[in-house]
């Protein structure tokens, strides 16, 4: 996230560095959260300066985890006291590895039927998964490989296709950090110009997107069969601002209604139930002129997607 360009906040949050045009215009700070993938709620979130990487914030996280709960992660996670750490706290996992240059080591231990195998990373004993997925539309096909480690092992219970399958929940963080930065933010800066305000905005932001989020999921699950997904978080986000501009129930005596109101609103307009589709990543906003030449295909089209277990090497 980027902060406003004060003496006060380069003296804690730095400039990102990299590119052919040198820091980025504004200090920045990481921020990273681990977020239930049913109804995007925040479970927990830290926030430290740019400097600080990912698998050091991680840690910071992970005092949450307990039995029970599944960790999906991506690449950038595939550490191995990481590993282990969520393993002492009784947690699963299902990460996505490397396979190319900087690979973790991940011997065939044992070979499963489905053509997964035991491996161990970390010290922690992890079933090893690899897939092809393929994705058919009008435009033709393509293929992608994939590598997954898992502390869910026994194949009769998790057959391979349906843990790589599961695994694309993973997403939802990615649309959590998108209604975060874009919808509520819209692009913006953060104001506040001081480190101890960034804070203070930050939880701000963290406690009206959870409001937000929390009033979406009760409101779905007051109607049975409903999927949150299928909620708009931007109806609930406008919703909200219309009632504090309203000033709804600030009168003495009145009692306030946010969450139902932002509930019936949101079950009035559900979105149509996810469809399979595929669109190109493709930079939207290239730093450069120049690389934006060319034609670039952003339609969406519908996909159908096989995905095919490797074989064990």
């Amino acid at each position: 996230m980027t902060v406003a360009d004060s003496a006060a906040n380069l003296a804690v949050y730095s400039k990102q560095r990299g590119g052919r045009n040198g820091d980025s215009g504004y200090p920045q700070l990481r921020l990273l959260a681990l977020v239930s993938c049913s109804t995007r709620t925040v479970i927990d979130a830290v926030f430290r300066p740019v400097s600080a990487g990912e698998t050091t914030c991680a840690r910071l996280l992970l005092g949450s985890l307990h039995e029970g709960m599944l960790l999906l992660a991506d690449r950038n996670f595939a550490a191995g006291f990481l590993a282990a750490q969520i393993a002492a706290a009784k947690a699963e996992f299902l990460i996505r590895v490397k396979t190319g240059y900087g690979a973790p080591k991940l011997p065939v231990l044992r070979r499963f039927p489905d053509g997964s195998w035991l491996s161990s990373f970390g010290g922690v004993p992890v079933r090893v998964i690899d897939a092809e997925a393929a994705i058919m539309t009008s435009a033709g096909r393509a293929a992608g490989r994939c590598r997954l480690i898992t502390t869910l092992a026994d194949p009769a219970s998790y057959p391979a296709g349906e843990v790589v399958t599961l695994y694309h929940e993973r997403w939802e963080i990615e649309t959590s950090y998108f209604e975060f930065k874009s919808t509520i933010l819209g692009g913006r800066v953060l104001r506040a110009r001081t480190p101890d305000g960034i804070e203070q905005e930050v939880y701000a932001l963290l406690v009206t997107y959870q409001a937000l989020r929390t009033a979406i999921a009760d409101a779905a699950a007051a109607v049975p069969g409903t999927d949150p997904d299928r909620a708009s978080f931007t109806i609930a986000l406008n919703t909200a601002r219309d009632q504090v501009i309203l000033a709804a129930g600030a009168a003495a005596g009145t009692a306030g209604d946010l969450a139902g109101t932002i509930g019936r609103r949101v079950l009035a307009s559900l979105m149509p139930a996810r469809r399979l589709r595929t669109s190109p990543r493709v930079v939207k906003r290239a730093i450069s002129k120049y690389n934006a030449r060319g034609n670039i295909d952003r339609a969406a089209r519908k996909a159908t997607i096989n995905i095919t277990i490797l074989a064990t090497p």
